[in-house]
């Protein structure tokens, strides 16, 4: 584990971040670190699809929301 340098406003944007999706500052930099990593290594696939396969691969249940449009 180390120590990552970032500016003033970058760390300002990531509080915030933080306190919206209830997790803490240094969660929030882990999950868009992962999430970054994520896009670079799949340049084809986009958000949704690559949260879809991260919630399926930890054993999450991701029920389609089309399936209850009428």
């Amino acid at each position: 584990m180390g120590i990552v340098n970032i500016d003033d406003d970058l760390h300002d944007q990531l509080r915030r971040a933080s306190k919206v999706s209830c997790r803490s500052i240094n969660a929030q930099a882990a999950y868009w670190i992962k999430l970054g990593m994520l896009c670079e290594t799949n340049p084809t696939l986009g958000f949704t699809e690559i949260m879809e396969r991260e919630m399926t691969s930890a054993g999450v249940s991701v029920p389609s929301l089309a399936a209850n449009e009428a």
